[in-house]
């Protein structure tokens, strides 16, 4: 599962879906799964109605979640915030697909979302190799820019938003929903730290490692 972990490459990777030329729907989920760094499977099944532009909050149901049948059953949804960038993204898609169930549906029918190849091949036609970068990668990039790069966003945070189950006595108990101000407050900075490497601006530099 590549992934680009570099400031700079990650920068000229946004600059390349922001000029990629290939159809629009495409394109914005190429930008949300930068911004939002979920699983591959729920950026292409994303559903309107998990929208909530009010209250700017993606809910992925659990049974839609990487998860065991009885955590898929009994589990809490998978709350996803969205940073006005993220907004902007799929307001610009209502128009487009808003009227049926996936934001992001098939060409060939709007019964079932893109296929699962669609991002992986529109990464390939944007020059970046199998080796490079993937779809999946871009939950790696998250979890390691925001880490090195981003003071004061705790590990936990990020897993929660990752969907990573927690290991340890809590194990399946754990209520994911607990950090969710620490949460917004990540998104937030995840998406203006995404423009400032966009732009090639100066990126936050490296934690000072403690002595």
């Amino acid at each position: 599962m590549a992934a680009i972990l570099e400031p700079a490459k990650v920068g000229s990777l946004l600059r390349a879906i922001d000029a990629y030329s290939g159809q629009p729907m495409t394109r914005a989920a190429l930008a949300l799964s930068a911004l939002l760094f979920q699983r591959p499977g729920n950026v292409r099944q994303m559903e309107w109605a998990w929208v909530d532009f009010d209250h700017a909050m993606l809910t992925i149901p659990s049974q839609d979640m990487k998860r065991r049948i009885h955590q898929k059953i009994n589990g809490r949804p998978h709350l996803v915030p969205l940073a006005p960038q993220a907004v902007a993204y799929l307001k610009e898609l209502v128009p487009l697909t808003g009227h049926g169930r996936y934001v992001f549906p098939s060409l060939r029918t709007g019964e079932r979302p893109m296929s699962d190849n669609t991002i992986n091949a529109a990464l390939r036609r944007m020059g970046f190799s199998k080796d490079e970068m993937s779809a999946h990668g871009f939950r790696a990039t998250a979890r390691t820019l925001m880490i090195e790069r981003i003071k004061g966003i705790s590990a936990d945070v990020i897993e929660a938003q990752l969907a990573h189950g927690k290991s340890g006595p809590l194990g399946s108990a754990y209520d994911r929903a607990e950090f969710m101000e620490q949460r917004c407050k990540m998104m937030h900075e995840w998406a203006d730290y995404l423009d400032k490497l966009r732009i090639g601006a100066d990126v936050i530099q490296l934690r000072t490692a403690a002595r």
